[in-house]
């Protein structure tokens, strides 16, 4: 029986050693992983008409459409940190306290992770603020899971958009001729004293 196993394995070791020794490298590349970040597809178009039915269901107060697309262990981190819940984010829609309340949000990558999914996209959101209207720009990551076959959010994280500094420089009008004003340097300063 050891002579047996000892002949087999040396078969084996010498039948390795010749498969090795005539592969060429450049022959043997290794598979491409799959693309699980997606730009244009399929997964991209679908998550999109889930994000509409979310943001059709919270534009027209609908519940119903709410929990169709939010799971039961949904999470929210909103952008300025508030945590809410499922029931908590149907509450604040049906009750409609907000009349300013809009929202649309646009998929831009879906990654697929059998049956989970993150979607990253950006969102436009108008809303109330201490009773001033208040438009938010900015970026989502949405995870969904696939449950009896519909996919559900099961986290929402939302980051606001940093305002361009062109945009600030435009709206703040500037006196001084120079780019830069030191208020000790100006030439307002060396004018008066003159």
């Amino acid at each position: 029986m050891n002579r047996f196993f000892f002949c087999s394995s040396a078969l084996l070791l010498t039948c390795c050693a010749a498969v090795a020794q005539n592969s060429d490298p450049a022959t043997l590349a290794a598979p491409a992983p799959p693309a699980v970040t997606t730009t244009q597809t399929a997964e991209v178009t679908q998550f999109q008409k889930i994000e509409d039915s979310w943001s059709d269901a919270v534009n027209r107060r609908d519940q119903y459409g709410l929990e169709l697309v939010l799971s039961p262990l949904f999470v929210d981190v909103s952008a300025s940190g508030d945590v809410t819940t499922r029931n908590q984010q149907v509450a604040q829609t049906i009750t409609g306290d907000d009349k300013n309340l809009y929202l649309t949000q646009k998929v831009v990558t879906v990654r697929m992770l059998g049956d989970i999914a993150v979607a990253n996209g950006t969102y436009d959101l108008r809303h109330k603020v201490n009773s001033s209207p208040v438009d938010e720009k900015g970026v989502f990551t949405h995870v969904f899971e696939r449950v009896r076959g519909n996919w559900m959010c099961i986290n929402s994280q939302r980051t606001l958009l940093r305002e361009d500094a062109n945009t600030k420089q435009k709206k703040q009008s500037s006196t001084a001729s120079e780019p830069f004003h030191i208020p000790f340097f100006s030439k307002s300063d060396k004018s008066s004293d003159q």
